[in-house]
């Protein structure tokens, strides 16, 4: 990273001088002198610096880049790395510290290049782009009547068709974050190949259509298994003449091999079946899974039966259910609905409220269908849930049926193919809110104002901000790759999930109406109590958790399990072509006839899953350089304190333990939820991971 002709300036800072800061002359660094290699392409340069007898104790380091390339400096061993509260600041360093606050709050009418460290709050204005016409029109996120959180200002300049709207990144307009934001080499080389398998992988329909292998369609669901069991042969003997020959570019080709030979392979993801492919997930597994899945975040108590809407009934129709206790007795074991209730025996799955104020427009799309669930829970005396009943709702004027039904378990072959067409919409629903609230909105959109405030409001010194730093890396960059890439009108989000153009109005509808920060984490969430006021040490402490534990092990635990959970599409497809058949549909008659081409009919094409899949693979990915909860690389920032390093050391120990723990009960037969034959033992929560696709790990 370093070229040899950079030159830097450095000046020690006396610590202890008055209102201007005593400089020490300058030491010069030039990268062709005496350089010492660190490995890899790391060097390292000593100093010297020549100060008065009278200069005072070193402060601070400034370094000058006179180069007009950037380079990146890891780090500067000279001073311990002392921490100071603003109040006890060293005079010499008060005024360095205000003047480097002041350059990363900026000037808000300034516009932003790469090299910028400014940070700034706006509204999500960005989303849409209206000038490539009606349909990319997307609502600004963050004002009174749609409230969002703040994301960094970008300054791009407005589109043509709408001045509030910001320009989408380009060519010349690059994205912006933060310098100090952007990733690290090895982060940026692992999403850039992951990025080119992705694409690779969406062509594999055309490619193998180009080279006379096998069609597309869909025949059975072992057609789907086969995508993760064989790997195209390209470079077998005579495989580069024959991709040649059927006009793929050269340039082509040689990505296929900088690729690797897995290119067109998918990893086995955790629901695929080790014997007979099946597009059907058990009762049991599904219950397992709303629990120990992808998303274990929405899954409730049921409080009151049956259920009650909360949304206008002007607007959209009767608040009552269409689920009956007779529906669902036969499976309470002798126990009425109020008495299992008591008992703490009845859970919900509970969408209703979330999407039907959407489903009008998500059902106008031609290729996508849905309802708003709810999903019935037992515990069993065996310890484990059961799915009893699901009911699919639809807006009280909708033309495709009536607007409320009940699904149960079977009774004989046309209910078992409605109880999986059900259940297949029921993960739809959770797919969506597992994305679009608790993934993107409670791990990164929740999280950007909090890493925006630290820097504006924190100085490097402060205790505070060292303690947050490694929980804030990366975010601010992620976040604006999503919002590019994943969020934005005709993305990744709105062409996969089956809330397509409303995704983004969804997720503000929840924030709006549902969702509280300071319920993210224990006890908070339990006693429903507001926000602390910051006024003692116990308030700091359980604001600074409930940020860390967001930032990681939320995280973690909804991030790093997406391609093993839902990376085998039958079972969790994130939409669905077709609703529940019933008897008056025109359909009925085909259902009945071939049920099972029905359902393969409902789930989405196999073009639109593989692309899916690859981005769903490269989300779940850690990279070669992550830092994982006790894992700290480099300790040199609280060098200058012994507590403070005794302290991570204790904690690194405990979170060794966690993982031994964790392992012991994976392993334990009696806990027939995480071990038994073909149960997936879950690791999510487990501290550390290699790199790759590991389904455990728990990132700083």
């Amino acid at each position: 990273l370093c070229k040899s002709f950079i030159t830097c300036w450095n000046h020690f800072v006396d610590e202890d001088s008055d209102e201007n800061p005593k400089l020490s002359k300058e030491a010069k660094i030039y990268w062709s002198i005496n350089p010492k290699t660190k490995g890899g392409n790391k060097i390292s340069h000593e100093v010297e610096f020549v100060v008065d007898a009278n200069f005072g104790v070193p402060g601070a380091i400034i370094v000058t880049n006179k180069y007009k390339k950037e380079f990146y400096l890891e780090s500067i061993v000279a001073i311990e790395g002392l921490v100071y509260l603003p109040n006890d600041t060293p005079v010499g360093l008060k005024r360095l510290r205000e003047k480097e606050l002041k350059q990363l709050r900026g000037n808000s009418d300034d516009s932003r290049t790469t090299s910028d460290r400014i940070y700034d709050y706006d509204v999500y204005n960005d989303l849409g782009n209206p000038d490539k016409g009606d349909e990319f029109v997307r609502p600004i996120l963050g004002n009174q009547s749609q409230p969002y959180p703040r994301r960094c200002r970008s300054k791009r300049p407005p589109t043509n068709s709408d001045v509030n709207v910001e320009s989408p990144v380009s060519k010349y307009m690059p994205k912006y974050v933060p310098r100090d934001e952007a990733f690290g080499d090895l982060k940026a080389k692992a999403i850039t190949e992951g990025k080119w398998k992705a694409m690779l992988r969406s062509l594999v329909p055309t490619l193998k259509q180009k080279v006379a292998i096998n069609g597309e369609a869909i025949k059975s669901f072992s057609d789907i298994t086969e995508l993760y069991k064989e790997s195209l042969p390209p470079f077998e003997e005579g495989g580069d003449e024959c991709w040649e020959k059927g006009g793929l570019p050269k340039l082509l080709n040689k990505m296929i091999k900088e690729c690797g030979q897995d290119v067109f392979k998918f990893d086995s993801p955790k629901l695929i079946s080790r014997d007979i492919p099946s597009c059907c997930l058990r009762d049991d597994e599904l219950g397992r899974l709303t629990l120990a899945g992808m998303n274990p975040l929405s899954i409730e108590r049921l409080k009151v039966f049956p259920p009650v809407s909360n949304l206008d009934p002007s607007i959209y129709g009767p608040q009552d259910s269409a689920l009956k206790e007779e529906q669902i007795i036969c499976h309470l074991n002798g126990m009425s609905v109020q008495q299992a209730i008591e008992e703490n025996k009845l859970f919900i799955l509970d969408y209703h409220d979330v999407y039907l104020p959407f489903l009008d427009r998500i059902n106008a799309h031609p290729t996508k269908k849905a309802y708003a669930t709810r999903t019935i829970f037992v515990l069993t005396d065996m310890g484990s849930l059961k799915p009893i009943a699901i009911e699919l709702s639809l807006p009280e004027k909708n033309r495709n049926g009536p607007p409320k039904c009940v699904v149960t378990p079977p009774v004989d072959a046309t209910t078992c193919w409605l109880w999986q067409l059900g259940k297949a919409h029921v993960c739809s629903n959770d797919a969506g809110a597992h994305q679009l609230i608790h993934h993107w909105l409670r791990t990164h959109a929740c999280l950007e104002p909090f890493i925006i405030a630290a820097h504006r409001q924190l100085s490097v010194m402060h205790p505070i901000y060292k303690l947050l730093h490694c929980h804030m890396r990366y975010t601010m960059d992620v976040n604006a790759q999503g919002r590019q890439l994943l969020l934005n009108a005709g993305g990744i989000i709105e062409s996969h999930f089956f809330t397509a153009a409303c995704s983004m109005e969804v997720s503000a509808s929840v924030y709006q109406n549902w969702w509280r920060f300071d319920m993210e984490s224990l006890p908070a969430d339990l006693i429903r109590s507001w926000w602390p006021k910051l006024s003692t040490p116990n308030n700091l402490i359980s604001i600074l958790t409930t940020i860390i534990w967001l930032a990681s092990a939320h995280h973690a635990a909804v991030n790093f399990g997406m391609y093993p959970y839902g990376g085998y599409f039958p079972v969790r497809p994130p939409f669905m072509r077709r609703l529940v058949p019933n008897k008056h549909d025109p359909d009925y008659t085909t259902f009945l006839a071939d049920p099972e081409g029905y359902f393969l009919a409902s789930l989405p094409c196999l073009d639109q899953m593989l692309h899916y899949i690859s981005v769903l693979h490269i989300l779940s990915t850690h990279s070669a350089d992550e830092e994982y909860l006790g894992d700290r690389k480099d300790l040199s920032a609280w060098a200058g304190d012994p507590e403070i390093v005794e302290a991570f050391y204790k904690f690194s120990m405990e979170m060794k333990k966690i993982g031994k723990e964790i392992e012991k009960r994976n392993g334990d037969p009696n806990l027939t939820n995480r071990c038994g034959a073909g149960i997936s033992p879950y690791e999510l929560l487990l501290p550390s991971s290699g790199p790759g696709v590991t389904c455990r790990g728990v990132p700083n």
